[in-house]
């Protein structure tokens, strides 16, 4: 395979159990799965949506993959290399090449350091861009890029605006010039009036700079537009993957049709049919057996309680599911 058709993050069979320990001892009772034999890739210069629930296991997927937790079981490729295998020294080296936009762009941001500093810093730890000029060359076009004015070096993140504030979270971000970025939910703590503009400056910024994203999110709709292919996340298992246009508008999955159903649609006109899910997500420390969907989903049958299903791949569509949708 050439190097062109390796996959940039390629992540096999990731597993991550939480420890919950109880009793006079504080000896281990049991284990959260929160991510459960997870299978996957990107490609350069691709964005991969993650969608699903609050506790699916998102979020802990997305720091797996650049070690800010430890996973349990399971190979993270980077460019062809297993980082869970490398020493932490030579991860920190690897980390320039591989950031994160946090959801919350005020708690990721020191209210103590000016735009400057919280700019300059990652500069400073990798050693880029040696003197004082060349570096404050780098902020401005830093906050250039990112639609930010060259005045605010001098400012605190309290007197921003969240929008502001998460673009000052990407030019911290591109400031070592990553190859791959992880973006955590990064519009949900905006206004929707907000959210259009910060996609599209993350979807710019892909193209001039040749990134490639993961990009999480609960909401199908946010990933529509950025995304060239979607996973659909449910109890720490990828229940569905797809290209973005094919998966929209036809999904396989049970999970991914509720998923859908519950997109607002602007015209009064155009109904929908609403499908409500029963129950709650069950705890990842006590999983369900066989399909971990089938207590809530309509079309459940008496296998799915006792069978795990396989992943099926109808042209590049692949579903975890044994009566998908036609």
């Amino acid at each position: 395979m050439s190097a062109s058709n390796t996959p940039l993050v390629e992540v096999r069979n990731l597993v991550k159990r939480f420890p919950v320990k109880g009793g006079f001892f504080g000896k281990e009772v049991g284990a959260v799965q929160a991510v459960s034999n997870v299978s996957f890739s990107i490609q350069r210069g691709e964005t991969l949506g993650l969608v699903g629930e609050s506790g699916c296991g998102k979020s802990t997927l997305g720091r797996c993959i650049l070690r800010l937790i430890e996973p349990t079981a399971g190979q993270v490729l980077f460019n062809g290399q297993d980082i869970t295998q490398i020493p932490t020294a030579e991860m920190r080296k690897l980390r320039r090449k591989m950031q994160i936009i946090f959801q919350d762009p005020f708690a990721s941001l020191n209210p103590r350091m000016t735009v400057e500093e919280i700019l300059r810093e990652p500069l400073e730890i990798h050693n880029l861009y040696g003197s004082g000029p060349e570096r404050m060359n780098r902020i401005h076009k830093l906050l250039d890029l990112c639609g930010l004015r060259r005045e605010s070096v001098s400012r605190y993140p309290h007197e921003f605006s969240g929008g502001q504030r998460q673009r000052i979270c990407i030019a911290r971000a591109l400031a070592v010039e990553p190859e791959f970025i992880v973006c955590d939910e990064p519009v949900s703590a905006l206004d929707v009036s907000i959210q259009a503009q910060i996609i599209n400056l993350m979807m710019d910024l892909q193209s001039e700079l040749k990134l490639t994203y993961l990009f999480v999110a609960h909401d199908l709709k946010v990933v529509e537009h950025i995304s060239n292919r979607v996973a659909v996340m449910y109890l720490g298992q990828i229940a569905e993957l797809a290209e973005a246009h094919e998966l929209y508008a036809n999904p396989k999955h049970p999970y991914t049709r509720a998923l859908l159903s519950a997109i607002p649609i602007p015209d009064p006109e155009r109904k929908r049919d609403r499908i409500i899910l029963k129950g709650d997500v069950p705890s990842p420390l006590n999983p369900p057996n066989g399909c971990t969907f089938h207590p809530r989903c309509p079309r459940a049958q008496a296998r799915c309680s006792q069978e795990k299903p396989s992943v099926s791949s109808m042209n590049g569509h692949d579903f975890s599911c044994f009566f998908p949708e036609n």
